[in-house]
């Protein structure tokens, strides 16, 4: 699907917060024209209001894709505003947590393809990571074109079961706000080791950023990277002593962290 068929049919984005924000933004630097975005949200930035898209205008009959980005409170009565493009070949994305592919086609309608996405808040700055999976009735086409458009917020990667969604969640979906804490804890201890507050917070941000972006820039084993900094018996290797240990360290710490975030997912879409 190309931005051909995008500007002819149009492109439908229900909700356009921060997410949907940064998926518009990313569109319109990639060559969309705005006249073929339709948006729809009841409280839209100033910075939406003048992208001279179709704001809060009524929908394309025909649209190619419609992105649902609302929170996932208002899947309810966002959906049914949604239901008479349904049953055709308008492709659905939905990046609504919790919401699974059984109840977007109960509202949509069973035979609509849909493709149900799990991105992360870094997509805000477009380094994202987003997992899809789509139902039944996506072509590949459609899947592609599901890929493309959320690839404009960060990386795509698809998964073979809409199962592992929940596992997707307790990972990438709410792993940003463990390394937020790890921040957090990074600077409590320098500062419990004598650093100032503010110094002690620039040395934990800047140390998680850094080597988040060297284990992704070299694309190296984080293991390897690991021994790479790591000299016997120095500083490192001592403090990863700690660390490491398999009964109270980060190992099992971490297990039982993305564990519980997954079966909370579980049961947020059992309802």
């Amino acid at each position: 699907m190309q931005n051909s068929e995008l500007a002819h049919r149009g492109l439908v984005l229900m909700g356009c917060g921060k997410m949907g924000s940064a998926m518009l933004e990313g569109w319109l630097a990639r060559g969309l024209p705005s006249s073929a975005v339709w948006v729809t949200d009841p409280g839209p930035s100033d910075w939406v209001k003048n992208q001279n898209t179709h704001l809060n205008a009524a929908l394309p009959p025909h649209p190619a894709v419609v992105i649902v980005a609302v929170k996932p409170q208002m899947m309810a009565e966002a959906l049914p505003w949604l239901r008479a493009l349904g049953d055709g070949d308008t492709l659905f994305v939905s990046v609504a947590a919790g919401t699974t592919l059984a109840t977007l086609e109960a509202a949509l309608g069973a035979r609509t393809p849909i493709v149900r996405a799990m991105p992360n808040t870094p997509a805000a700055i477009g380094q994202g990571i987003t997992a899809i999976v789509g139902n039944a009735h996506v072509t590949e086409t459609q899947m592609q074109a599901a890929e493309t458009l959320l690839s404009a917020v960060g990386a795509v990667v698809r998964l073979e079961t809409e199962e592992q969604i929940d596992a997707v969640t307790g990972v990438s979906g709410s792993g940003p706000a463990y390394i937020f804490h790890m921040i957090e804890c990074m600077a409590a201890a320098a500062e419990a080791e004598g650093l100032a507050p503010d110094l002690a917070l620039q040395l934990a941000r800047a140390t998680v950023a850094g080597a988040g972006a060297l284990a992704v820039q070299t694309g190296e084993d984080p293991a390897q990277l690991r021994r790479n900094v790591t000299s016997p018996n120095g500083t490192t290797q001592a403090g990863l002593d700690v660390l490491m240990d398999t009964d109270a360290g980060l190992p099992p710490l971490i297990r039982r962290t993305v564990a519980a975030a997954a079966a909370r997912s579980r049961e947020l879409a059992r309802g």
